[in-house]
């Protein structure tokens, strides 16, 4: 459900100026996201960081769990779900690899989306308003020596990535690691997660 300031001051019997500004750092802080479109707010990612349940992560995770056992046990590898929240891969799900090598330790890591697999999925999955919206605040971060960070090759990628299906990190997030990407679509084919 997505509230806006004169609603949510009238509920709260507070004036707009002070529910306007609670808002902005409510938003900052991630708990909150704001729909540029309407100029409303609902529930941020930053909630399902700090462990409260985001019902259509909960969703998420009922759908995507007997899946992510089975690759695991198949691949003998870590596996993983991320969702987008802006230019960034959130990882809402993880099973770790039987091995000893451990990427990052926790649901809730961010990383780049351009340099993960599975953002590059989530960056492909966008329509071309929003891709080109999330570009225009994209400031380019090389985490390793093959990390791309010029925008044309990205977008290239990303044309690459949408068009098989599939995206490939090989040394972009971290040197030596490497992993692919594939789309968790929704009911209606967008693409809700990757895994």
């Amino acid at each position: 459900k997505q509230l806006g300031v004169t609603e949510l001051a009238a509920r709260l019997g507070l004036g707009k100026s002070t529910v306007h500004r609670l808002l902005a750092t409510l938003a900052e802080e991630r708990l909150l996201e704001r729909d540029a479109g309407t100029g409303r707010y609902r529930l941020g990612l930053g909630i399902y960081e700090l462990g409260a349940v985001v019902t259509a992560h909960v969703e998420l995770h009922e759908a995507a769990m007997p899946a992510l056992v089975g690759l695991r046990q198949r691949t003998g590898e870590t596996v993983h779900v991320a969702v987008l929240d802006g230019l960034e891969a959130v990882y809402v799900e993880r099973l770790d690899s039987p091995h000893t090598l451990r990427i990052f330790t926790r649901v809730g890591h961010r990383l780049p989306a351009h340099a993960t697999s599975t953002g590059k999925v989530l960056l492909a999955g966008l329509s071309a308003q929003t891709l080109d919206a999330r570009l225009r605040q994209w400031t380019p971060v090389a985490l390793t020596p093959r990390t791309i960070t010029d925008e044309a090759m990205l977008r290239e990628e990303l044309r690459l990535v949408a068009r098989r299906g599939w995206a490939e990190n090989v040394e972009e997030g971290e040197v030596g690691v490497a992993s692919v990407g594939a789309p968790i679509r929704g009911i209606d084919g967008s693409v809700a997660a990757a895994v």
